[in-house]
């Protein structure tokens, strides 16, 4: 019934900032960008690896949605990495700055997380 997930949208509260987090930091790269004037709103399509992930968007004064502690809803991102040490040195130069490293006590994996501009929750798990 279901292939696989389409995409993950994300509402930011700043565009350009966003857009920089987005490209510059996480390395996406962009494969779409429209104006909607009509909606005083930016699409943004970004890819991994050539593969479609995100649509970024830009609304008006959208409405804070709350993601720490454990609220209801999309809890975080989750991308996988190789070398979660290689992962946040590269953040770290780029300014942003990891929680501790945890170790999953499932599979032994393990993995850290970050924010984005909106305080998005993002985690990088070690393969």
């Amino acid at each position: 019934m279901i292939n696989k997930v389409h995409h993950i949208a994300i509402i930011c509260s700043d565009y350009e900032v966003s857009k920089a987090f987005y490209t510059d930091v996480l390395g996406l790269t962009i494969i779409g960008e429209v104006y909607r004037a009509e909606r005083l709103s930016y699409k943004l399509d970004l890819a991994l690896n050539g593969i479609y992930i995100i649509e970024l968007f830009s609304f008006p004064d959208p409405v804070k949605r709350p993601s720490r502690p454990e609220a209801a809803g999309l809890r975080h991102l989750a991308f996988e990495v190789d070398d979660l040490d290689k992962v946040i040195s590269v953040l770290n130069s780029k300014g942003v700055e990891a929680e501790q490293i945890r170790v999953d006590e499932f599979t032994d994996k393990r993995f850290t997380f970050i924010s984005d501009p909106d305080q998005l929750p993002i985690e990088f798990y070690e393969k």
